[in-house]
């Protein structure tokens, strides 16, 4: 069949949201189905290492709207810049340094520099404290003034744009989905949220008689949303219950909602979680640099941090039991983690913003991995899925016992609960301190048929039967 994939995020950006429909989009077009995507030139960030997508797969790009528009081209001339001073030739030979630790020298500021420093504020101060802390740039992006700008102006942009400012690629988009219908009608259009505003081009191919797929992390009116945008993401997400064919969801706790909101009809509601990669294998240069020291238990966390992801009480445990270390790799590490790494770094060791492949081969080495439960006890984390496919221990921290991530864990066997305290946790860390010293770690245990469900090539198998309709 003929797949229309409509993603805003899509590689070369990182986003959860984009990795998803890498894989989706690998895995159908393996299948023998003729995908195209929709998506913005938009510049990637990071370390890269994503999903390699098919040379079958065609990705149509449009310009992303005046803003993103000129960050991709900043982007791209620097690109150019670095490649040009790579093909110069070699640097001189430098000192070995931490792989994970980029040296940073603390600015000094000129007059220019200080009036910056005056309009942007605590953002700024922030990254020069953590400048200051650890001697690099903890940031995963660096941001430089200009950086630091263009994220206050996206911002502003947010305050009037629905749903933030990434709907300035509207009118390219609707007018190159209006072409690719005419010109490679699609058995199907798929719509990836967030954001939102792909929802619309979706309503826009169903209106011209083409069949719709929508698929949506979170339900369209969430608990993050803000609230001059409530009434509006209600009223799409009502739209989209009437309007789709398919509605896919992540959870069964997203469906339900659907349902009592709108009468969304289960039968009209797929079931795809966030995955994991069964083809990955990590070549040998993938191990990497970053070494584990078989005498200590290393625990590892890959992902993003927000409000209502914390991470005290596992500071707390880690800090007050010997033999751990806690390894994080993110773009963005809180401050209260920025200062135990400075302060403690025999226990708390950040490693920056790694590539997704050199993540997942990370993940294979460590002893255990970490997951930090949502305030939302429905909500099961997408890195959970990808911690599965690790083959490692998973320590699950929550402050209820029986949300879903734990009930998942149980059913697969593949990890433990402990409750958001520190005592608790120390003692669970104590306790697996002491298993590995006596060589008997707990192993993921993966049954047939238990994780089989959750790994990519399953998922898109289940999608590619409802892209046509039932007969």
């Amino acid at each position: 069949m003929r797949v229309l994939l409509i993603a805003y995020d899509f590689p070369p950006v990182p986003s959860p949201q984009s990795l998803r429909w890498a894989y989706l989009v690998r895995e159908l077009a393996l299948m023998g189905h003729e995908v195209h995507v929709l998506a913005p030139d938009v510049a990637g960030y990071g370390a890269g290492g994503l999903p390699e997508i098919p040379g079958s797969v065609q990705v149509h790009r449009v310009y992303p709207g005046p803003m993103a528009g000129l960050l991709t081209s900043r982007a791209q001339r620097r690109q150019a810049r670095c490649a040009g001073a790579e093909s110069s030739g070699p640097a001189p030979a430098q000192a070995p340094a931490d792989p994970a630790v980029e040296s940073v020298p603390e600015p000094v500021l000129n007059w220019k520099g200080k009036v910056r420093h005056a309009v942007l504020g605590a953002p700024y101060q922030a990254i020069r404290l953590a400048r200051r802390l650890l001697g690099f740039r903890a940031f995963g992006r660096g941001l430089n003034w200009k950086g630091e700008l263009a994220e206050r102006i996206k911002r502003f942009m947010s305050l009037w744009m629905f749903p933030d400012s990434r709907a300035e690629w509207m009118p390219w988009a609707r007018r190159r989905l209006d072409q690719l219908l005419e010109q490679v009608p699609p058995d199907v259009v798929i719509t990836s949220h967030e954001p939102a505003n792909s929802i619309e081009l979706g309503m826009h191919a169903k209106s011209r008689g083409f069949r719709w797929i929508a698929d949506l992390g979170d339900p369209v009116l969430a608990p993050y949303t803000p609230e001059r945008w409530r009434r509006r993401a209600g009223d799409l997400e009502r739209r989209l219950c009437e309007q789709a064919d398919i509605v896919s969801v992540t959870s069964r706790a997203a469906a339900d909602i659907l349902h009592a909101r709108h009468g969304l009809p289960l039968g009209r509601c797929l079931l795809l979680t966030q995955g994991f990669d069964a083809r990955f294998s990590a070549a040998p240069d993938e191990h990497g640099d970053i070494c584990f020291d078989p005498q200590r238990l290393e625990l590892l966390y890959t992902g993003s941090f927000y409000s209502f992801r914390r991470i005290d009480a596992l500071l707390h445990a880690v800090l007050a039991t010997e033999g751990v270390r806690l390894n994080v790799a993110t773009i963005v590490a809180p401050a209260e983690l920025v200062r135990a790494a400075h302060e403690h770094p025999e226990r708390v060791r950040l490693l920056g913003f790694l590539s997704h492949r050199r993540a997942l081969a990370l993940q294979r080495r460590s002893d255990v991995l970490v997951n930090l439960a949502n305030d939302d006890p429905v909500q099961v984390p997408g890195k959970l899925y990808e911690y599965l496919g690790a083959g490692v221990p998973i320590l699950h921290i929550s402050a209820t016992a029986d949300d879903a991530t734990a009930r998942l864990l149980a059913e697969t066997g593949v990890g433990v609960f402990e409750t958001d305290d520190p005592g608790a946790l120390s003692a669970r860390l104590a306790a697996l301190v002491q298993a590995k010293r006596e060589g008997r770690l707990p192993c993921a245990q993966r049954g047939p048929g238990q994780l089989s469900d959750y790994c990519w090539q399953s998922l898109a198998a289940r999608l590619s039967a409802h892209l046509a309709p039932a007969d």
